[in-house]
């Protein structure tokens, strides 16, 4: 079972991200980017902040605490990821501007057809080995057919069935986190977590980052003096990464099979899970903390 997984680990995480975006443009229609048209200020802020200030956020981070290999590298792509869909679910429990969080998810994830590759390219080149090469175009192909076509796919369903649409949406996401649990129990099976090789220190790194990606998501939009419900939509926005195509990336370029760059890639994969769970974790706290903020009562129109 393990060499099974490790033989078609691509395939694996190609079918969860296919799925999970499949799900996500099953609820998105072309009214979630006139939406832009409507907010150009939060829209461009929360734009900005994902595609420049998240990934300065990352490498100051770097360089700052000497951070290296694995960890360096999965910190990176994290930061080089859009905001996930769960973003939106959570802004809306957050009595965030729900609008704003849609139209944020949909232009960055886009937009990550060109800016992934790029900011990948400009930050980890230093963490691999020297004969390493970054396969651009192939990052860029990836994106299109497993993120952005079955993103193209649900939106059409959307238009032409309404009705059917969101159990497809339903059905979608629960296939995708399927497929995540599979990748976690296969990468398990074959002794890929290993937590004692990747270190306590690596942890506690991991969770500083965690931390202080979190003070960008807050700090950021209240220097542009948006709104409490915006604020909380791009705060979000920004902790929760869409560690999906993150695990896609991962086996395209750091395939399990690859004796070379397998510990490499081991140390990135768990990176990216024990992300995933601390995003959820301070998504958590936060949605806690702002339904009970005072004057803080309803979404905007439109979530």
């Amino acid at each position: 079972m393990a060499d099974f997984y490790v033989r078609h680990e691509y395939w694996f995480a190609a079918s969860q991200l296919i799925l999970a975006m499949l799900g996500m443009g099953a609820t998105l229609t072309a009214k979630d980017f006139r939406d832009v048209v409507l907010e150009p200020l939060a829209m461009s802020v929360g734009t900005a902040i994902q595609l420049l200030a998240v990934p300065l956020a990352a490498f100051i981070f770097l360089r700052l605490l000497g951070v290296h290999d694995g960890l360096a590298v999965g910190i990176a792509l994290i930061a080089a990821i859009p905001g996930g869909t769960t973003s939106n679910i959570f802004t809306f429990f957050a009595r965030g501007n729900g609008a704003l969080s849609i139209s944020i998810t949909a232009v960055t994830t886009i937009a990550c057809l060109v800016s992934t590759p790029l900011i990948l390219s400009l930050m980890i080149s230093q963490y691999l080995p020297a004969d390493f090469t970054m396969p651009k175009g192939q990052i860029m192909k990836e994106i299109a057919l497993t993120l952005l076509l079955p993103l193209g796919i649900g939106m059409i369903f959307l238009h032409l069935y309404p009705r059917s649409a969101p159990t497809l949406s339903k059905w979608s996401i629960r296939g995708s986190l399927l497929g995540i649990l599979a990748i976690v129990v296969g990468s398990a099976m074959a002794g890929r977590l290993n937590m004692a090789a990747f270190g306590y220190n690596n942890m506690l790194l991991l969770a500083l980052f965690t931390v202080f990606l979190s003070a960008v998501g807050y700090l950021t939009p209240k220097l542009a003096r948006l709104s409490r419900p915006d604020s909380t939509a791009i705060e979000f926005e920004v902790i929760v990464r869409n560690i999906n195509l993150g695990v896609l990336i991962k086996a395209s370029i750091f395939p399990a099979a690859v004796a070379e760059t397998a510990q490499l890639g081991n140390t990135v994969l768990l990176t990216l899970i024990l992300y995933g769970a601390l995003q959820l974790l301070i998504s958590a706290v936060l949605i806690w903390i702002y339904r009970r903020a005072p004057g803080n009562i309803h979404s905007k129109p439109g979530t």
